[in-house]
């Protein structure tokens, strides 16, 4: 597979806690609750549009395949829902091409989901590659490796076409590739839980954590349907319900303090609740709701309806 045409000296970076200073800390985590604040207060109606269960896996399965570190991944997929609701939204402004007036609306829209269809691997790919060029802790992938990657998983391409998907994705945009990142909160809200807990071994968390958000990315709408069902004490939600729920689905703070403490609940149970006061100490979210967001996500991952363990 894709694997030998990467350097042999491509070696996987453990990431390391507890090294990074108080005030950068600090400084880090003030930037993250202020991004996050601006994201929540500015979000777009096809939020999460692009994270479905099928697209996550596909760019997990890159990840894994080109040994990218994690961050890559989840950075690649928050480039992926930004580019693809403006390249859409772009297309469908659009003035309808001459000689095709007379169509239905729906030719028209059929053509462009026709025309995406044969990029659209590409388009995902591109983001990877993006994502791979911002990462500190991996290799970046050049259009060499992407070419060989992408004809051993059956698609035909040149390197002109990696390096046309790249542009066109780069300037979709607006060369901006700052995009939020959830496994950034969870390995900045870690590494304040150490800072401010140093009984806590948050080492042991983090590799439990990686595997968490990874559940709660592929079962996304799942969690969350459960959680927005809790949330309206399992009623049917209704539209307005629905709407002002996507704010917590796209709150990478809340989705940061869940990792964490359900990887809290597994590993260490016996500081489940100094965790839980801890993170609520560190972000302003309130105890309930983390508890509340973590019950949900770990009948998910046991697979029961059963709530007496964690009452």
């Amino acid at each position: 597979m894709a694997q030998r045409y990467l350097s042999k000296t491509n070696k996987k970076i453990s990431y390391k806690l507890r090294e990074a200073s108080f005030d950068l800390l600090s400084d880090f985590l003030v930037n993250l609750n202020n991004r996050n604040k601006e994201n929540l207060q500015s979000l777009s109606e096809f939020s999460g549009t692009f994270k479905k269960t099928k697209l996550m896996e596909f760019i997990f399965l890159i990840t894994a395949e080109l040994r990218l570190d994690p961050l890559a991944g989840y950075h690649a997929a928050e480039l992926l829902q930004r580019f693809m609701v403006k390249h859409l939204t772009d297309l469908f402004i659009t003035p309808t091409p001459q000689g095709a007036a007379t169509d239905p609306p729906k030719s028209y829209e059929g053509a462009v989901f026709g025309m995406l269809k044969e990029k659209f691997p590409l388009i995902i790919f591109s983001c990877l590659q993006l994502a791979s060029k911002m990462s500190l802790h991996s290799h970046m992938i050049n259009n060499s490796i992407a070419v060989h990657f992408l004809h051993s998983a059956g698609f035909s391409v040149s390197k002109k076409d990696v390096l046309e998907s790249e542009l066109m994705v780069l300037k979709g945009l607006d060369f901006r590739l700052d995009a939020q990142n959830p496994l950034t909160y969870v390995e900045i809200l870690l590494e304040v839980l150490g800072h401010n807990e140093p009984s806590i071994p948050v080492d042991r968390l983090h590799p439990l954590c990686l595997h968490v958000l990874q559940f709660v990315s592929l079962q996304r709408t799942a969690i969350y349907g459960s959680l927005l069902a809790a949330t309206v004490q399992w009623g049917s939600p209704s539209t307005e319900q629905r709407e002002k729920f996507v704010t917590v689905t796209e709150d990478c703070m809340l989705l940061g303090v869940n990792v964490i403490a359900v990887a809290t609940f597994i590993v260490i149970f016996e500081e489940w609740e100094q965790v839980l006061k801890e993170l609520s100490h560190i972000t302003g979210i309130t105890q309930k709701s983390i508890r509340d967001f973590a019950c949900v996500t770990l009948k998910h991952i046991i697979g029961t309806k059963s709530s007496a363990v964690f009452t």
